[in-house]
């Protein structure tokens, strides 16, 4: 790990007051990240000290030495939140290829104790990356963290999924009437159904908030529904009273979180649901006029993400239609409608001017106004 320059006297207080990770038994050739920087590992690592107290996002790769190339394995990572000087220590666990946390005090006392020993092999916190995590993470809290993270505790790039139906032998697939495997299939269709389905392993996976799937209330008239289905505000007032009645701003922390999880931890699910909640609250005109600093907030968020990305990375390559830039137009659409409030349509077009500089995007392309919107109607509910 090589060394950061910093300002003398930030570097005093980080010394001072930063937290210290001490990480032993970490394998040679490990791919380890703190944040926003990423390290291949020496012989003589032993952590990372002059952290900044606050949330922290700590992420590895195992690596295979006994492998032809040195394979690195996919990507584990964990939400930390430190306090100042203080010591944290893990152990790397070899069969699990694993951190294990320390849970004894008197151990981090110890180390605590002989850190100025220790101090060679730890590695100094990149500060020079600061600032940029920080504007990625401003409005994510630990609490919020600590309940969207797995109850592991680990946010993995993979997906870790065992069988629903444990079926060893042929006797059992015939039990749960599935075609057998010791027969030659006579169809594509019948070689997918004798695929075992699959599910998380419990405890896995990530807990976002789970956006509705019917986007209006029960009882609506076909005319409502298809109100609803143009302004998603109804869907967004279910989420933000599910999951963050006492904070609303909290579903900010959530955007924040799924990012991190995609563009560090490499969880492409988190992709996903960073833009199902982006497309939420880009879509929901009523709660634009009457949550200005759920609105605002956004726009400084967005900011400082898409600053992190390609421009042509939203583009579906099978279509060639940029998520990105039909989700935001009508977010500027809705922005500048009468009822939204100066402040934030003055923001909203500020950023709309920097965004087609940035990125050269078109947000006054046709909007298609006058395209019939498909709508579901209930069961039971007819259109005369």
């Amino acid at each position: 790990m090589a060394g950061t320059d910093m300002d003398p006297e930030v570097a005093r207080g980080l010394f001072e007051e930063g937290a210290t990770l001490v990480l032993l038994g970490v394998p040679e050739g490990t791919e380890l990240g703190l944040d926003y920087k990423t390290w291949t590992l020496g012989p003589r690592f032993r952590g990372v000290k002059m952290i900044p107290p606050g949330l922290h996002f700590l992420h590895y790769c195992a690596t295979n030495s006994s492998g032809a190339c040195g394979e690195i394995g996919p990507k584990t990572g964990l939400f930390l939140s430190l306090k100042p000087r203080e010591v944290l220590v893990a152990h790397w666990n070899k069969r699990e290829e694993d951190l294990e946390f320390s849970q004894d005090p008197e151990e981090a006392e110890r180390i605590r104790a002989s850190l100025r020993e220790l101090d060679g092999y730890l590695g100094p916190y990149p500060y020079d990356t600061l600032r940029k995590w920080v504007s990625l993470t401003d409005r994510l809290s630990q609490e919020v963290a600590i309940a969207l993270q797995p109850l592991s505790g680990r946010v993995c790039a993979f997906s870790d999924v065992i069988p629903e139906l444990r079926l060893t032998h042929t006797r059992d697939r015939e039990e749960q009437n599935l075609p057998r495997n010791d027969r030659e299939c006579q169809s594509m269709k019948e070689g997918l159904d004798r695929l075992p389905r699959m599910k998380l392993r419990e405890g896995t996976e990530l807990r976002f908030s789970s956006i509705p799937q019917q986007a209006y209330p029960p009882g609506s008239t076909p005319a409502q529904i298809t109100q609803y289905s143009l302004d998603w505000s109804y869907a967004l007032n279910c989420v933000l009273e599910s999951h963050y009645k006492e904070q609303p701003l909290n579903v900010l922390g959530e955007l924040q979180f799924a990012f991190v999880c995609f563009l560090v931890g490499n969880v492409y699910e988190a992709f996903e649901h960073w833009k199902s909640l982006l497309a939420l609250l880009c879509r929901s005109e009523e709660a634009m006029k009457e949550r200005k600093e759920l609105y605002l907030g956004l726009i400084a968020v967005l900011y400082h993400q898409l600053g992190e990305i390609p421009p042509d990375f939203f583009v579906d390559i099978v279509s060639q239609n940029n998520f990105l830039t039909s989700t935001l137009q009508d977010f500027f659409q809705f922005a500048s409608s009468p009822g939204v409030d100066s402040t934030l349509r003055k923001r909203a077009e500020k950023f709309k001017v920097h965004l087609t500089k940035k990125f050269r995007w078109d947000f006054d392309a046709d909007l298609d106004e006058c395209a019939p919107v498909v709508v579901e109607l209930p069961e039971g509910v007819t259109v005369d």
